[in-house]
């Protein structure tokens, strides 16, 4: 599922929803670079963590 990610999109982290909405900043080699609203930016190893893709913002800020 990662490998849909592309620089722009949001996701949230499935194990840290404390970290709260993430925009992508690259992907490169399988490795997330995501800047999260509540623990700024983080990398990410997509081979053990699966992103969760945010389509409606809206709908999860509310």
């Amino acid at each position: 599922m990662n490998d849909l990610l592309e620089p722009g999109m949001f996701v949230k982290h499935p194990g840290k929803p404390e970290w709260g909405l993430g925009q992508v900043q690259s992907v490169i080699n399988g490795k997330i670079t995501v800047n999260f609203e509540q623990c700024g930016k983080i990398t990410i190893d997509g081979q053990n963590v699966f992103l969760t893709p945010i389509y409606d913002i809206d709908s999860e800020q509310k």
